[in-house]
This record gives structure tokens, C-alpha cells and sequence, in this order.
């Protein structure tokens, strides 16, 4: 099940993803997903362990595949190391998502991160002049959020969270280069962002 690729989030990431999600049964409690209900000081964890546990081989293989293209297609305008930093980052924001509006139910999945990436590119592409839909990421954010809010047992907070995590990201990180942001601020940027959820 693991996707071997040299590319950060189309590699090791995408195997993490593949290995601890399929073992759900093993990491479900202890390393843990999240639901509605405050989680205690000492398991802060789990903001970020929830995001590899997977509820079936349909669900990781469909958050594997938008991360395996994102990522290739993110990685090439960020370098691996500002494109992890903004994907844990849009995790994180997605975590913080299931903690305010994400109820009693069991939440976990990449999904958030994922959100995440597709909405940075779209901003990113946007700021650049790009009509979004013109490249079929506009579409393809659009349609799952469509089905966000449509299907049950979605998360609602995750989604949307991992998305306003992942825009704030792209509008600095992928600025455009008459428009530049000091170098530092593509670091900070997604620092803030897990900051928030942290603390929040």
C-alpha cells in the first residue's frame, strides 16, 4: 500500500501515512483520533497522530492519491521543506477544526492536511493571476467541499479548518514574485498557523 517516491510528501510522508493508517487498530486509543470532546494536556499528541489513522483502505487510498499529487505538484514551488512545514501546519489547523465544531464522532484521516494543500495551491494560483478552474484544482477543492457538507459522517471541521490553514500558508508561502514576502515569512507563516491550533 505504501507509494514510493523520492518527492517528500510523495515518499516518506505518503509511507508513514501507508503504514500507521492501516494499523488503526493498533494506534486507536492510545496514539489516538480525535472527536468534539476537549482531549487532556498530556495526549496533545493527537492533533497530529489522528491525522495518520485511516477508517478503511478507501480512505487512505483516496487522501494517498490527492497527497501524492499535491505534493508533487506543491513541491516544485515550495521546496520539501516549506511544503511539510505548510502540510503539518494545515494538519494541525484541521485538528483544531474537529475540536470546535467536529461534535462526538471519531474523526481521523489526512484529510485536513490534504484540504489543506489543495486550498494553498488555489490561493497561491490565484494571487498569480491563474484561474483555478482553469486547472482543475478550483474543481476539485469545490467538489469536496461540496461533498463535505453533503455526505454524513464527513468532517465538517477538519476539512474546513485544514483549508483556512492551508490558504493562510499559501498566501504567504506562495506569493508571487512581483508581489515578494521576506524570506522568512514562508516560515513563519505556517509556524503561526500550528502556533494557533496548539495553544487554541
Amino acid at each position: 500500500m505504501a507509494i514510493a517516491d523520492s518527492r517528500a510528501l510523495g515518499g516518506s510522508i505518503t509511507q508513514a501515512h501507508a503504514d500507521l493508517g492501516l494499523s488503526k487498530a493498533i494506534l486507536q486509543g492510545r496514539v489516538g483520533d480525535l472527536d468534539g470532546t476537549p482531549i487532556p494536556a498530556h495526549q496533545w499528541y493527537r492533533l497530529v497522530t489522528s491525522g495518520f489513522i485511516h477508517f478503511g483502505l478507501f480512505h487512505i487510498a483516496m487522501n494517498m492519491l490527492l497527497l501524492f499529487q499535491l505534493g508533487a505538484l506543491l513541491e516544485r514551488a515550495l521546496g520539501a521543506v516549506k511544503l511539510t512545514a505548510m502540510y503539518f501546519a494545515s494538519l494541525l489547523a484541521g485538528s483544531l477544526g474537529v475540536l470546535l465544531v467536529g461534535g462526538a464522532a471519531l474523526t481521523g484521516g489526512a484529510s485536513g492536511a490534504v484540504f489543506g494543500l489543495m486550498a494553498g495551491a488555489a490561493v497561491g494560483l490565484h494571487r498569480r493571476g491563474v484561474n483555478v478552474f482553469s486547472t482543475g484544482i478550483g474543481t476539485t477543492l469545490l467538489l469536496n467541499l461540496v461533498l463535505t457538507f453533503s455526505i454524513s459522517g464527513i468532517s465538517i471541521g477538519g476539512h474546513v479548518g485544514g483549508a483556512i490553514g492551508g490558504a493562510i500558508c499559501g498566501f504567504v508561502m506562495l506569493a508571487p514574485g512581483w508581489k515578494p514576502m521576506p524570506k522568512w515569512a514562508g516560515y513563519a507563516a505556517p509556524a503561526a498557523v500550528a502556533l494557533v491550533a496548539l495553544v487554541a
